[in-house]
């Protein structure tokens, strides 16, 4: 890896007008910077430090001067001797070092960036599991991605704390990609992460909007609706092609900033035939879906094996994106034939059928009224019992749709903890059970999640009607985050599979 000096830093910065004063360059002005960070815990030799977050305090820049920080950047001077370079931006500026110190890696990388409400991660796995399907064919290396699940940079695979990672970490896995021969990084890309500059430096060869609803809006996300849904379109301003999805709620305002920042736009769309690609005869067949999809290219059957007539629309935005590559539809077909996305739309069922359930992290309003859709059209005169809670300290709204949702559509309704953070799992679930009440009173609070979902399969089991549970927020985590904790507990998957592994030895 290419080794800059301070010098660099601070030319590269300047040619982004970030710069506002540097204290003390004659100190170490040619001095090679072999470490960057953020954390004063992860300090080197010859280390720039950036001093970031709402919380940063003085102690931890003194800590990193200790250990081996020869310059600082940050939008306040500190009294110190230390070399400081003072930006107006520390965000864009975080952004542009970790940039530079890995060598502009994505420039050299065939980058798809997913933004949107509902679906960024399984058609991201749509995507990979497409691109991989065509790698195999021709002996090339598997598509880094970076989801809200996990990350894969051609090196390694890690679970993921973020949906976009913060510059350093993903620049490094631009960087590990770029290293490992990889061609091709399919990403999400949060409103967080467009809003607060974390992809500043990121080239996008290819910008995919897939639609947009309420959420992320609270004192420490978003402040209102504006502000979220602008906050998404930025992905266009850092994209060569855009992608819009014309069955989504506005649309045409997205298609038009789209038209005005990206060399070419396309379409897609399950209604409309003028789009590029379009979907047609959709059916179920068990727990596959079958459709039609029309593209430039050809005009053929596709078969998912995920359940969800709405995941069609994920798909033919995969198609799209494999469409304007290139890809032959052997390979289209083949990849969305065994696509899966962890933790999302995961069904079991007893061996009976007596009992279905559904494990996926819907957790907004859209994406529950699409489960819900689900539950009723794909798995008709069933009862339906719902498991789910909502995070604590932020996107506060979600309590009021995810309860009304849930509240018009289930017959019972399990209330229980979803990373609480700061806040008690007791008085989310009953700012959450104000809203079920509009519609029903079969509902209770069950703070414990692995208690909550295992009483609700002890309920489904001893129904005399066919049942439905929809397990929601978590998919297949293992943790729970409240207070400063990370908290383990069994996943939903897990204590699923064990008790529909207990039903079937009883009636065995």
């Amino acid at each position: 890896m290419k080794i800059y000096n301070i010098k660099d830093y601070i030319k590269i910065l300047k040619e982004h007008n970030l710069i506002v004063d540097i204290y003390n360059k004659n100190d170490v002005n040619d001095a090679n910077i072999e470490n960057i960070s953020y954390n004063s815990n992860k300090i080197k030799n010859n280390t720039l430090f950036i001093c970031k977050g709402n919380n940063f305090k003085v102690e931890y820049l003194n800590d990193a001067i200790t250990k081996g920080c020869i310059c600082y950047v940050s939008e306040i001077k500190y009294n110190n001797d230390t070399m400081a370079i003072i930006v107006n931006d520390i965000l864009k500026a975080m952004s542009v070092i970790c940039n530079l110190y890995f060598s502009n890696p994505s420039s050299s990388l065939n980058v798809i960036g997913i933004t949107g409400t509902k679906g960024k991660t399984t058609t991201a796995y749509y995507i990979k599991s497409i691109l991989d399907e065509y790698a195999k064919v021709n002996n090339q290396k598997d598509t880094a991605i970076i989801s809200s699940i996990d990350t894969y940079d051609g090196v390694s695979t890690y679970t993921s704390s973020l949906t976009t990672p913060l510059p350093l970490e993903l620049e490094n896995v631009f960087f590990n990609s770029v290293f490992s021969k990889v061609k091709n990084v399919v990403m999400e890309v949060s409103s967080q992460a467009l809003k607060y500059h974390r992809v500043y430096s990121t080239n996008f060869n290819i910008g995919i909007f897939l639609n947009i609803s309420e959420d992320h809006i609270s004192n420490v996300e978003h402040k209102d609706f504006d502000d979220y849904f602008n906050s998404k379109l930025k992905i266009f301003e850092k994209s060569n092609i855009g992608i819009v999805n014309l069955d989504s709620n506005f649309s045409d305002k997205i298609y038009k900033k789209a038209k005005e920042n990206c060399s070419r736009v396309y379409t897609y769309s399950l209604k409309n035939k003028t789009a590029d690609v379009y979907a047609y005869d959709i059916k179920k067949d068990h727990l596959n879906t079958i459709f039609k999809v029309h593209t430039k290219n050809f005009d053929k059957e596709i078969i998912l094996s995920m359940p969800g007539l709405f995941n069609v629309e994920n798909a033919i935005c995969a198609i799209l994106v494999a469409d304007i590559m290139n890809i032959p539809y052997e390979c289209i077909y083949n990849g969305l034939k065994v696509a899966k996305a962890s933790g999302r739309m995961e069904v079991y069922s007893t061996s009976d059928r007596k009992v279905v359930t559904i494990i996926d992290y819907a957790h907004n309003k859209l994406s529950f009224s699409k489960v819900f859709e689900t539950a009723q059209k794909e798995y008709k005169n069933r009862k339906i019992i719902c498991v789910f809670g909502s995070v604590g300290s932020k996107a506060v709204q979600r309590r009021k749709d995810l309860g009304n949702i849930a509240g018009r559509n289930s017959d019972y309704i399990f209330l229980t903890a979803d990373d609480p953070g700061y806040e008690k799992v007791l008085d989310i679930c009953d700012e959450i059970a104000k809203y079920v009440k509009n519609y029903t009173d079969n509902y209770e609070i069950i703070e414990d999640r692995e208690e909550a979902v295992k009483k609700a399969f002890k309920m489904a089991f001893d129904m005399n009607d066919d049942s439905i549970i929809l397990l929601l927020g978590k998919g297949r985590e293992k943790t729970q985050k409240a207070g400063n904790k990370i908290l383990e507990y069994k996943s939903d998957v897990e204590t699923a599979k064990e008790m529909i592994q207990k039903y079937n030895k009883v009636r065995a």
